[in-house]
């Protein structure tokens, strides 16, 4: 006869070795992989997180993954509960035997923290249960009262980050003055980072209104007036979905750095919106954009700047505006100040431009040396911008530079929305005038639209849309629906068709043009493009003319030219060139 409690034990001996197997490769695969295989100690959560007591909440079903824990033996089990001592084989394998029916293991005792459990009775059975390919197990429960909740997937970084929470806001006392302000970090340090964004918001507060502010209220006005603007910017953009893993406040803290960044490196203050969507494009992780991202790099080191394709067209439209919904679609407009008068006739149509679209102005001088910088020409030339600023009523802020003009303005222009230049120098006629010129580097590479300011002049009373169907035109088509729909500015397209495979392209700006209930005149011409865009521009009194920026073949346009060359070296209004 066979002596069954024998053969029981026997095969929960077996069980056993099996089981401390599986614990050694699962700490082998910990260590390849830098993930922990540790059980969290319940002393030390609990005393991070800071636990204020208790409440029993009786007898449960609870999951076996949510036990994350133990109280004192946290270094005999595996974070999946596979034994890691040879020591424990007669009580594991006692457990196991008797209780040859899962259903028949007594309930252990847990502490609870969050959606987390602590055995603090019951290690044993608990790794029996889960060898067993149990789900639940019976548990005494006891809650414990914490700030912060914790989850079954925490790991150590993450209790010193839930420990930093804790702190914090027991410092601020967000959760309490501010109920809706959730913010959470991935990497430890951060909440000392948001204790300083308050400290510095509380200072200014107290500046402006002339007496101290609690820390308590001054950390809720902080999260309501600063924190909540940029969050809804991440929102509204969805900038989370390209950086996994990262949370609203991560990206908030990155966004606040990459800001004063840019306005130590650049002198470009910018407005969250802006800062958000460049960071995305400039840092995006994926693969596929990193690639782009050093790929253009290495073009940029070969090959004249003149020459190169620059950005595809569309890019600022996609990647900025479309998440701009009840925002207005030029909120930063970098204006080059050459110092003399066409600088500043360009400098008061951006004003404008400001006022108009409530937005700021970024106006940028270039010197040829460092000394030149703090001469009384450059000094000269900040007491007149900032005069000019101040009597249009609208934020500015002048920032000098040394170097090359054309590559620092389309630097520049990776932060901005719109750049107004003047139009002193035309690209010339000559081919190899036009591969020097710096005013086609700046159209090849700037991906925002440029406004090109011949002499004084105003916003428009009519606008002319030169369309073509090409994908620059489509840019262009959008900008004059938009300044059409908001500004209110009557707008006429022009199409020159010189034969009938291109009879469709009127059609398509039409029917565009209607969808966004803008109305506008209409002109079919044949014969020089450049002709016919400035003789429409003249038979329809306008003031603007907007078109698509250079094709994507720009050696062919140095030694041919194009009509955006005829058009700015011949129009006397302002061109609007856009990508």
């Amino acid at each position: 006869m066979i002596n069954w409690r024998s053969y029981g034990a026997a095969a929960a001996v077996e069980n056993f070795k099996a089981a401390r197997r599986r614990a050694a490769l699962e700490e082998i695969l910990a260590h390849l992989t830098g993930k922990s295989a540790e059980l969290l100690s319940y002393e030390d959560v609990s005393q991070k997180l800071r636990a204020t007591g208790s409440t029993p909440r009786g007898v449960r079903e609870i999951s076996l993954d949510a036990i994350v824990g133990s109280v004192g033996r946290y270094t005999d089990f595996t974070r999946s509960f596979l034994p890691r001592q040879d020591s424990d084989l007669g009580r594991w394998a006692g457990v196991e035997s008797a209780a040859p029916d899962p259903a028949s293991l007594p309930a252990i005792e847990v502490y609870q923290i969050g959606e987390a459990y602590f055995v603090l009775d019951g290690n044993h059975r608990v790794s029996v249960a889960r060898r067993k390919g149990m789900k639940y197990i019976s548990a005494y429960v006891n809650e414990v009262h914490t700030r912060v909740p914790l989850s079954p997937d925490a790991r150590p970084d993450e209790l010193i980050i839930k420990a930093e929470a804790t702190a914090f806001l027991e410092y601020t006392r967000l959760d309490e003055t501010c109920a809706k302000a959730v913010l959470m970090v991935s990497v430890p340090g951060q909440y000392a980072r948001l204790e300083n964004h308050i400290e510095v918001f509380r200072y200014f507060l107290e500046e402006e209104l002339g007496h101290e502010i609690p820390f308590e209220e001054a950390a809720c006005r902080w999260y309501n007036d600063a924190y909540l603007p940029v969050a809804e910017v991440i929102r509204e953009q969805d900038i989370l979905r390209d950086f996994p893993g990262r949370t609203e406040t991560d990206l908030f803290l990155w966004l606040s750095d990459h800001r004063v960044a840019i306005r130590k490196e650049l002198g470009l203050d910018l407005k969250p919106a802006s800062a958000a969507t460049e960071l995305v494009e400039q840092f995006n992780p994926k693969p596929e954009r990193v690639a782009a991202r050093w790929g253009r790099k290495l073009i940029e080191a070969v090959m004249p700047s003149t020459l190169m394709a620059g950005p595809p067209p569309g890019q600022w439209r996609t990647g900025q505006v479309a998440a701009r919904h009840g925002f207005c679609l030029f909120a930063d407009v970098l204006a080059a100040i050459n110092g003399e008068e066409s600088g500043w006739q360009a400098l008061d149509v951006a004003l404008q431009i400001a006022k108009r679209e409530n937005s700021a102005v970024h106006g940028f001088h270039a010197a040829l040396s460092e000394a030149l910088l703090t001469s009384d020409k450059a000094q000269a030339v900040q007491v007149e911008f900032d005069r000019r600023c101040r009597e249009a009523q609208v934020s500015g802020k002048l920032s000098f530079d040394v170097g090359e003009v054309a590559r620092a303005i389309y630097e520049r222009s990776w932060w901005v929305d719109m750049i107004v230049l003047s139009l002193s120098y035309p690209p010339s006629p000559q081919p190899m005038a036009r591969l020097a010129s710096g005013f086609r580097t700046i159209l090849r590479n700037c991906a925002r639209p440029v406004l090109a300011v011949p002499g004084p002049a105003a916003l428009p009373l009519r606008a002319l849309l030169a369309y073509d169907g090409s994908p620059r035109a489509d840019e262009a088509l959008f900008v004059a629906a938009y300044l059409a729909g908001q500004w209110g500015v009557p707008l006429s397209v022009v199409t020159v068709e010189n034969d009938r495979a291109k009879a469709g392209k009127q059609t398509r700006a039409r029917e565009y043009l209607e969808a966004h209930d803008v109305r506008a005149e209409y002109t079919r011409k044949s014969g020089s493009a450049t002709d016919a865009i400035l003789q429409t521009a003249d038979e329809q009194a306008c003031d603007w003319i907007i078109m698509g920026s250079y094709g994507p073949n720009p050696l062919v346009e140095i030694v041919k030219g194009s009509a955006v060359d005829g058009v700015l070296r011949a129009s006397k209004r302002p061109v609007l060139i856009c990508r």
